[in-house]
């Protein structure tokens, strides 16, 4: 989750990286020197079953090989037990469960029903090894000692949040046993791994869901991440769930600008900069009624309020000089009124001109929140006058950068702005974003609600003084749902659609070309049921709501809608999305989130000169223990590409860009390559200037695959050598990559693939990127 937060304690210092080129090889060639097979050949697998009522274990037998499907549970009394060649049936009386199990043409048809049970936990299993999508897909042997390590800590997940789809497959020696949920909702993985690595299935009937049923299909394949995939795929089909991008471009020929971009997230969180000030004669404007005035705004309408202003303000009144932390003081304080609906004050803005005397006549409360930006722009000029550059050339040097992109072949881009205040204060950085073809739109939240407003906060803050007391989330426990870092509470989604045609409709009321949307949390799975009496609200209702105001968005306003996380609920209405293949690191790290003297600390969510904050822009390095989980290419599967590859394009959580991870780079860039996922990076003016060269080398030549891809399934994915550290995707029947992880030669086919390399076939034409010189 990323909320606005304007004032944490910390000052921040922006790490730059220095990396080196790319070395990038093109090379034409008759025939693809790498052998690219014809499409995956599916096909579903018999298999015979048996199950052990008083237990609650299945059996399944493939060519002779008897495997479990789940470990016992403790013998419990069995009632009305009903057995033929096709099904079995059973009552637990004493756990008041029903429990039927039919075969289908494929598959195990298993439905598991209340008749007064509270919670269920089944089925329990345990395999060699573990094929899981979390985040874009794992391979988790059973007795591997760091999964081990860090599941002994992360004993639950929400399937929900944590699967970003609803499956998981056991692999034996033999075949893989597949289970979908045909529900994602009040559902809980626990994991033991005192010895091995097992774990359990835990469903909840919550008291407000009528719905008393909980169930799978199980399918058996062969043991192969791309079969275990293809099941899912063809089940998502058959639901009706699956929609392509080229089909989403039809109804929105915007999404075609996402094939071949990179992502970037533009910090221009002040109107005006230091650049934009001659401090000299500001001091002289720093007078009263102005400064009182100021500080009597900064009290009353901000969280942090006035202190730290008036303290700068007195200490230059005796200096000559003003420090680096007084002048961004100064800046930050005077970016803030700007935002203030109550900054015009006659006594204090006595020399307006004409198209801001016409604002005020209009009523200041009617105006748009574009209209009141340029009113105050215009307030704070009039009185601040030749200590202040014109305005037009506030927010110039962020249009710059926009051309200079452009210029410098970045022909696809998606920007996205930390909020949608950053583009209404600078809407000529929108349009000319929008002019050169690129996709820009405003981070946007309905997550967290706050009992007041704040314009520090304002995703948070809402024009109805209602929500807080009567919309809001309550537990099952009556406490509320406290919103994001405790703050708040949570807004229940499913009556939060009138805001979100209500704030929509203002942001874009004087025409800001915003062509793309991003919306927190709604694609993460983080759904509620919400016990309050007058709004009871199941998981499922939650989701759907989620749902609805992203095709809100989408529909009624054009935009091209992506959101954090991706889970694959929300395929058919989102086109990107931002979690999947990187999600948020340990969250519960203390050495990551609090401590920060530790070299891992993460940095704060605020910057005191309004640049990229530290936990956007500071390198750190990963715990060894979480890079196996999170990194490692040992244990990563592309299972949600082998599904949605050619429906929902993927990248890193905005917390862990492609440049977050200290030492990775490389690694990290040969991944976006065989995964085919858009590289996601923080800039503003200096982070352009310091990487441009590295950032344009690699995008313009990774845009061009990506471009050709993202309109094809993953056909194929495998692992090449013993060590899993060469592997290979194809896309298609025409495309394929692939990478060498390790720090040496590997002979395929004849063809040498070097150390550090992704070599990339498409059709007759070969390339190959050589990341060995990357270095942080």
């Amino acid at each position: 989750m990323k909320q606005k937060i304007q004032r944490l304690i910390i000052p921040m210092v922006i790490l730059s990286l220095v990396i080196t080129s790319v070395t990038i090889y093109y090379t034409k060639i008759n025939t693809v020197s790498a052998t690219i097979n014809h499409p995956f050949d599916f096909q579903y697998r018999d298999f015979g079953f048996d199950a052990n009522p008083e237990t609650g274990e299945i059996f399944i037998n493939k060519d002779g090989v008897k495997e479990s499907a789940s470990l016992p549970l403790p013998k419990q009394k069995v009632a009305n037990l009903k057995k033929t060649s096709q099904s079995i049936t059973w009552s637990y009386p004493d756990s008041k469960i029903d429990f039927k199990i039919e075969k289908k043409d494929h598959y195990l048809d298993i439905k598991l029903t209340s008749t007064g049970a509270t919670e269920f936990e089944w089925p329990r299993v345990s395999a060699d090894h573990y094929t899981l999508p979390l985040g874009e897909g794992k391979y988790i042997p059973s007795n591997d000692q760091s999964w081990k390590e860090y599941l002994k800590d992360e004993k639950e997940m929400s399937f929900s949040s944590n699967f970003s789809m609803r499956f998981f497959a056991l692999n034996n020696k033999k075949y893989s046993i597949v289970y979908i949920a045909e529900s994602m909702f009040n559902d809980t993985i626990r994991f033991q791994a005192k010895d091995q690595i097992k774990f359990s299935f835990v469903h909840e009937f919550p008291s407000i869901n009528p719905k008393k049923e909980y169930g799978f299909r199980l399918y058996v394949t062969e043991n192969n991440p791309v079969e275990i995939a293809q099941v899912y795929k063809n089940y998502v089909k058959e639901m009706g769930q699956f929609k392509t991008l080229q089909e989403k471009a039809k109804e929105n020929p915007n999404i075609e600008k996402l094939y071949g971009a990179p992502h970037f997230y533009l910090w221009n969180d002040h109107a005006f900069t230091k650049e934009n000030i001659n401090f000299g004669k500001l001091k002289t404007k720093l007078t009263d009624p102005l400064i009182s005035w100021i500080e009597q705004l900064l009290k009353q309408y901000t969280q942090d309020g006035s202190t730290e202003f008036m303290k700068t303000i007195n200490q230059i009144k005796n200096q000559n000089y003003m420090d680096q932390a007084q002048k961004n003081t100064i800046v930050r304080s005077l970016n803030i009124i700007l935002k203030l609906e109550q900054l015009y004050n006659k006594d204090i803005f006595q020399n307006v001109d004409e198209e801001s005397t016409k604002l005020i006549q209009n009523g200041i409360s009617h105006l748009s929140e574009q209209e009141l930006y340029r009113l105050n722009k215009k307030l704070l000029k009039s009185v601040l006058t030749d200590s202040i550059d014109e305005i037009e050339e506030w927010g110039k040097k962020d249009t710059d950068m926009i051309q200079d992109m452009k210029s410098s072949g970045i022909k696809h881009a998606w920007i996205g702005l930390q909020n949608w205040a950053n583009g209404l204060m600078n809407p000529d950085l929108v349009q000319k974003a929008n002019q050169s073809g690129y996709l820009v739109g405003p981070y946007d939240s309905y997550h967290s609600i706050h009992d007041k407003k704040n314009v520090d906060w304002n995703t948070a803050s809402f024009d109805d003084p209602s929500l807080y007391e009567q919309a809001t989330i309550t537990k099952k426990n009556g406490q509320k749902e406290s919103g994001f870092l405790g703050k708040g509470r949570k807004l229940n989604p499913t009556l939060s659609l009138p805001s979100v045609k209500k704030r929509v409709a203002g942001i874009l009321k004087n025409g800001i070309p915003f062509n793309s949307w991003f919306i927190d949390c709604d694609a993460t799975g983080e759904v509620f049921d919400d016990y309050s009496p007058n709004h009871i609200t199941t998981q499922e209702q939650d989701m759907k709501a989620r749902l609805q105001r992203m095709s809100y968005i989408r529909d009624e306003k054009q935009m091209v809608i992506g959101s954090e996380g991706g889970n694959d609920f929300a395929s058919s209405v989102i086109s990107y999305a931002h979690g999947i293949e990187t999600p948020v690191i340990k969250w519960g790290d203390p050495d990551m989130r609090e401590n920060k003297t530790s070299p891992y600390y993460v940095g704060a969510y605020w910057s005191p000169d309004g640049s990229i904050p530290e936990r956007y822009s500071k390198s750190i390095p990963i715990k060894s223990q979480y890079r196996s989980i999170y990194i490692d290419p040992v244990y990563s599967l592309p299972l949600y590409k082998l599904v949605y590859n050619d429906s929902v394009i993927t990248s890193h959580h905005w917390e862990w860009g492609s440049l977050k991870i200290k030492n990775e780079v490389g690694n990290r860039m040969l991944n976006e390559l065989l995964y085919n996922i858009p590289p996601l990076y923080h800039l503003d003016q200096n982070t352009w200037s310091k990487n441009k060269n590295m950032i344009t080398s690699y995008t313009n030549a990774w845009s061009a695959f990506h471009k050709k891809a993202v309109t094809k399934p993953m056909t194929r994915f495998q692992t090449l050598s013993e060590d899993r550290l060469v592997q290979s995707t194809e896309f298609g029947e025409d495309m394929k990559v692939i990478v060498n992880y390790s720090n040496r030669d590997f002979d395929y086919n004849g063809e040498k693939i070097k150390p550090k390399t992704a070599v990339l076939y498409d059709r007759n034409t070969k390339k190959v990127w050589d990341v060995s010189k990357y270095r942080d």
